[in-house]
């Protein structure tokens, strides 16, 4: 029998945790306020961390710390007080590359689990038997790495030995993240939480004999955005993920929208168990990928699974996001004997729109937006305010944490 994947999500605060929880992971990552490489993602306050852990181990779910900056001289004795801080949290897992960062959480930490992260480049199974003899029982893939070889490290390996591997989200143009662009250009580095994103940036050609003549770099005359890849979607090959052996499936986007969480880990965790329930009969539904492209996202690329990739996995043209919907609300609380549901707004509603409601493990229904109340109980005919808390009432029943969005005018 294979082992069902684990469906692992993003979390960049503690309420992108808790809805993470909610809409089907079974395990979240974050980072703290330090030493993690997404600085600006909200992140969580140890406060914070603690409350998260609770909430959702109480839903059976793990929780795996990102620890994953390569640490100069001057890191390692705040990093070890920061350890003594979070030793007692209840973390599951701690994700980390830096071999001296390892060791120290080790040294605090004695029985921690350590989830080798992808910014170790790891591409081989000598490399992975390596770790495993240090102590090491999950490797996060290098996003370099095809099926095929993904599966000959899968055989070559300790049976309790897991594998992690993104499997939706961003790509970065740097080998496993490794970047330097970002310390060089505006001495933000990437390796230690600050990248600045300058792949995303449109680039020109000047000849040093020739200063202020601005160049197009052009390819087929299709633009300048010459290391702007797509995003990552496997979501249509899940058997062929499960059958090479990956252990966890991965969601990249600690950044992300609280929407972008619940709908994309929403997705995945409709199509992992629709597999499970049927693998011989199992059939990729349209419908999964209709729900990930309502969120923001740039065109889809299976990245180095199948193939190596090519011109046709970048967008020479923009690094702009595809945005067809707008999040409009999420449900607070709701009345069951009136249908009245209180919502927190949080993009522009007004009477007439059509909106889609959607909430975990449930469809999505669509309504006509035909009344709606402010704290006061006045009739209002828009909501414009960040957050304003408003009544309306919905034609099914719906639950806290369920989520409104809306179609964009074009």
């Amino acid at each position: 029998m294979m082992k069902k994947p684990e469906l692992l999500a993003p979390c960049g605060d503690l309420e992108k945790l808790k809805i993470a929880v909610l809409y089907g992971a079974d395990a979240v990552y974050f980072g703290g306020e330090s030493f993690s490489l997404r600085a600006g993602a909200g992140n969580l306050t140890l406060e914070e961390m603690k409350e998260g852990i609770e909430f959702a181990h109480d839903h059976g779910v793990k929780c795996h710390l990102a620890l994953n900056i390569f640490a100069h001289n001057e890191d390692i004795g705040p990093f070890k007080e920061y350890l003594k801080s979070v030793k007692d949290l209840g973390i599951d897992a701690f994700i980390a590359a830096d071999p001296g960062v390892i060791d120290m959480i080790w040294e605090i930490i004695p029985d921690a689990e350590i989830h080798l992260s992808t910014q170790a480049n790891m591409t081989n199974y000598r490399t992975a038997n390596f770790w495993y003899k240090r102590g090491i029982k999950r490797l996060v893939l290098a996003r370099e790495l095809t099926l095929g070889e993904i599966r000959e490290i899968r055989d070559n390996i300790p049976e309790d030995m897991e594998l992690e591997s993104f499997v939706h989200g961003a790509m970065c143009i740097s080998y496993s993240g490794r970047c330097l662009l970002s310390n060089f250009m505006i001495e933000r580095d990437a390796n230690r939480g600050m990248c600045a994103h300058p792949c995303r940036w449109k680039y020109a050609l000047m000849e040093e004999q020739r200063p202020g003549q601005y160049y197009p770099v052009e390819e087929d005359n299709r633009g300048t955005y010459i290391l702007n890849s797509k995003d990552l979607c496997l979501i249509e090959h899940i058997p062929e993920l499960i059958q090479a052996g990956i252990s966890s499936f991965k969601i990249e986007g600690r950044m992300k929208s609280i929407f972008y969480v619940a709908t994309v880990i929403s997705a995945y965790r409709r199509a992992i168990d629709a597999y499970f329930e049927d693998p011989e009969n199992y059939s990729f539904k349209e419908e999964w990928m209709e729900e990930l492209c309502k969120v923001s996202h740039r065109e889809f690329t299976t990245g180095f699974y199948f193939h190596e990739p090519t011109n046709l996995d970048q967008n020479y043209r923009t690094s702009d996001y595809t945005r067809d919907y707008s999040f409009v609300g999420i449900v607070k609380e709701y009345d069951w004997e009136t249908g009245y549901a209180v919502v927190e707004q949080r993009n522009k509603m007004v009477i007439g729109d059509e909106i889609e409601i959607f909430g975990p493990y449930s469809d999505f229904f669509a309504q006509e937006l035909k009344e709606m109340y402010n704290e006061e109980g006045e009739a209002i005919e828009s909501a414009p305010h960040p957050q304003q808390i408003i009544r309306i009432k919905t034609e099914k029943p719906v639950k806290p944490f369920f989520m409104l969005r809306k179609k964009k005018n074009r």
